[in-house]
């Protein structure tokens, strides 16, 4: 190694050794302002809340048992299949479906959006400009100092063919910038905030949770829906059924008026029995016209259920009172957890919110973040794709991280934590309230089926004491008042009846919904959806 070359590297490592102290001085201040800023405020847990029984009480039908009613489809439970068809035309043209559907194409979009925050972000530049200098500033001064001077020398340096460096000296003369100053630049520019903490990823997890939470919500609302058309169809098979017992009870009490207008009309009665059998007539009369409103109203509420502008809803020819459906079976209590769509979207959020934590922690350590570009620069486009005197590139990168009044990232954390608090609280809440439901519906279902079979047996006591009653009192052995009234408690036996035989029936829908039932429809493709999944 020769002298000079030894002379230069002495030189090199001195210079090295006089640099240290404001390199080490450097990391140590970044260590210094990056420290403070990576304490985080502490998460808050939830409390725990009631355990979920291991089974349901062996009291409910089916308790226990290995499937649920849940898992039987819309056809096969409700077994009509005009109940069927309006269902299915609930699930293509309810509006309420259609938002959902809109909704969860909106979440689909922001997890698209969360996935593109991670990657470098490259944009294309094309530009061209006009650039007028003033005088009286720095670049101007600069420029007319330059056009002052004609014929100065330049030193251009030139290596020969021996390695050595030979200074050339030329005159230049002197130039003119062009006025204004043209710019024409074609470039890509890129930005990359590297993931270091998974803060962006932690973001997109939240994000693809929160949209499979937005699909479980629509899969709730369809049970809900199911429940509303099924409930609302046997309202109006009950109150068809009211109807036609209104008409016979009509047609009775006309008879009853015949008689007591040919009693008075024999003198063996008075116009007292023949006033009280015409208002009961009249009364029963303006009852039948308020049914018939009612008919309105529940077709018009299926009407707008389904969709579609008021018109009349086809019934299937059933008996009413002898109208069955599908046997419950509750299965085990876990179940519930998968089965109920509900609880499958408070789950989710339960895990989205913790996501959101993770990305709210985050903030508080530095972050990472390049930049940079390529691309030609030139004052006049025949220069413009020369290379490399019109070739212009640069990189960067950045760390930055908050020192100073973080008062806005501390309430974002907490704020974050306080969700996550509020989703599991939620989360136990809606278990708890399915457990109820399920207790409440299903209790209902046994108390009303044990009520109609008491009131079916007072209904044929009632039926037989009409009769009696009528026989006597064409053979002038009674009086009316006792045909009156028991013609009365035969109408209200058998209005008690259909009400009650309606709230059984509601209450065996809403059993079903309450396990979970209502999402499997065969003929309408399981969900009658038409959105597309969304992968996370």
């Amino acid at each position: 190694m020769s002298a000079v070359d030894m002379a230069t590297r002495f030189r090199t490592i001195a210079q090295f050794m006089r640099a240290m102290p404001v390199i080490v001085g450097t990391i140590a201040c970044t260590l210094a302002l990056f420290l403070p800023a990576c304490q985080i405020p502490d998460v808050r847990f939830a409390e725990t809340g009631p355990e979920l029984p291991d089974a349901f009480p062996t009291a409910f039908p089916g308790a226990n048992d290995a499937e649920s009613s849940a898992q039987v489809s819309v056809e096969d439970f409700f077994g009509d299949p005009v109940l069927t068809e309006l269902i299915q035309q609930a699930l293509a043209h309810n509006q309420e479906l259609k938002i959902l559907g809109e909704e969860i194409r909106i979440a689909g979009n922001d997890v698209l959006a969360r996935q593109g925050a991670y990657l470098p972000f490259v944009e294309l530049k094309a530009g061209a400009s006009l650039t007028k200098t003033p005088r009286f500033t720095p670049d101007g001064a600069v420029e007319e100092e330059l056009e002052a001077v004609p014929g100065s020398i330049r030193r251009r340096p030139r290596l020969t063919r021996e390695g050595e460096i030979e200074v050339e000296h030329e005159e230049v003369p002197g130039r003119h910038f062009p006025e204004p100053l043209p710019n024409f630049l074609v470039a890509a520019e890129f930005s990359w905030e590297l993931d270091i903490w998974r803060q962006l990823r932690n973001a997109q997890d939240a994000t693809s949770l929160r949209y499979l939470a937005t699909n479980e919500g629509r899969k709730y609302v369809v049970t809900r829906l199911v429940a509303e058309v099924a409930e609302s169809y046997y309202e109006l098979l009950a109150l068809d059924e009211r109807l036609k017992v209104i008409e016979q009870t009509i047609a009775l009490q006309q008879q009853s008026l015949e008689v007591a207008k040919a009693k008075k009309a024999a003198a063996r009665g008075t116009e007292l029995a023949v006033k009280r059998f015409q208002a009961e007539v009249q009364k029963n009369q303006s009852e039948r016209m308020i049914v018939k409103q009612e008919i309105v109203k529940a077709e018009n509420r299926i009407n707008l259920l389904l969709g579609r502008f008021p018109q009349t809803i086809k019934r299937g020819r059933v008996n009413f009172l002898e109208l069955n459906i599908d046997a419950l079976s509750v299965g085990v209590s876990p179940d519930l957890l998968q089965n109920r769509p509900d609880i499958r979207r408070a789950e989710l959020e339960v895990q989205s919110s913790g996501f959101d934590v993770k990305a709210a922690r985050a903030e508080f350590l530095p972050k990472l973040r390049l930049t940079g570009g390529v691309g030609y620069e030139a004052y006049n486009t025949r220069f413009l794709l020369e290379t490399p005197e019109s070739l212009a590139w640069n990189i960067a990168g950045g760390l930055t991280a908050p020192l100073i009044n973080r008062k806005a990232i501390e309430a974002e954390f907490m704020t974050a934590n306080a969700k996550q608090l509020s989703a599991i609280y939620e989360y136990q809440r809606t278990v708890l309230n399915a457990f109820m439901e399920v207790a409440n519906r299903v209790s209902m279902v046994q108390n009303f089926r044990k009520s109609i079979e008491l009131k079916q047996q007072q209904l044929q006591s009632l039926e037989e004491s009409v009769a009696s009653a009528s026989q006597l009192f064409q053979n002038a052995r009674e009086e009316y008042s006792e045909v009156l009234f028991a013609q009365r408690d035969l109408l209200e036996a058998r209005l008690v009846l259909i009400e009650t035989k309606k709230e059984q029936l509601a209450a065996i829908v809403n059993a079903y919904q309450a396990l979970g039932g209502g999402s499997i429809i065969s003929g309408a493709g399981g969900l009658g959806s038409d959105h597309q999944e969304t992968n996370g």
